[in-house]
């Protein structure tokens, strides 16, 4: 990189670059802290959510085999009514500029079965309500997960560009306003030197002046 001449004013750009380069720094290291706590709250409901779809589907599936059992084929026929669920929208929140998803539901479901109750057991009602929780868990640990790789992602994305602030752009920048600092400096020394030498140079030929006069009279 071709460096600068060493002027005022490009000491005071310098200064100026160095100054925003630190605030972008403070920025994206507070932004990383943010995310990184969000993260690690998401990694929690991730863990419990992950903990309640292990435990409701062994109940659901256990209420399942007991309708089986007891109902024969006619649970099977009653588990084929229930309807595909495509009832839920995609949108997303901001955090921090990441853009992270919010699963939300359509409309609101059912609050019964689908299939008739005359001919069908309580297990089985047990083993639809029991999968119905499951499929709603496991919407919010796909969103919980989406959300961690992104978050994961947006860290390492403002950890690289801070530490490229931190190692690289700053110590440049303060490579820069040093040089810069060091030549005006030097140059200041020069014109002072100069000065000193031009105003003893005047003085000598003043007094020669005067000394040449005072032997003329």
């Amino acid at each position: 990189m071709p460096q600068t001449a060493p002027t005022k004013g490009n000491l005071t750009a310098a200064k100026r670059s160095r100054a925003l380069a630190s605030t972008g720094y403070e920025l994206m290291d507070r932004k990383r802290n943010i995310l990184i706590r969000e993260l690690m709250a998401l990694i929690d409901d991730a863990r419990e959510l992950q903990e309640r779809i292990d435990a409701t589907f062994a109940e659901a599936y256990a209420s399942m085999r007991i309708a089986m059992i007891a109902m024969g084929g006619s649970a099977q026929l009653a588990a084929e009514s229930v309807p595909v669920d495509d009832g839920f929208t995609l949108r997303s929140r901001s955090v921090m500029g990441v853009e992270l998803p919010y699963v939300s539901v359509k409309s609101e479901e059912p609050k019964g079965p689908p299939y008739g109750l005359s001919l069908t057991s309580g297990e089985l009602d047990d083993a639809y309500f029991k999968f119905r929780e499951v499929r709603d868990l496991i919407r919010d640990l796909a969103e919980t997960e989406n959300s961690i790789y992104r978050l994961a992602y947006a860290i390492k994305k403002a950890q690289k560009r801070a530490n490229a602030l931190k190692n690289i752009v700053i110590p440049g920048l303060d490579a820069e306003i040093f040089r810069i600092t060091d030549a005006l400096e030097e140059k200041e020394r020069e014109e002072f030197v100069r000065l000193k030498v031009v105003k003893g140079r005047n003085e000598r030929l003043k007094e020669e002046s005067e000394d040449a006069q005072a032997a003329s009279t």
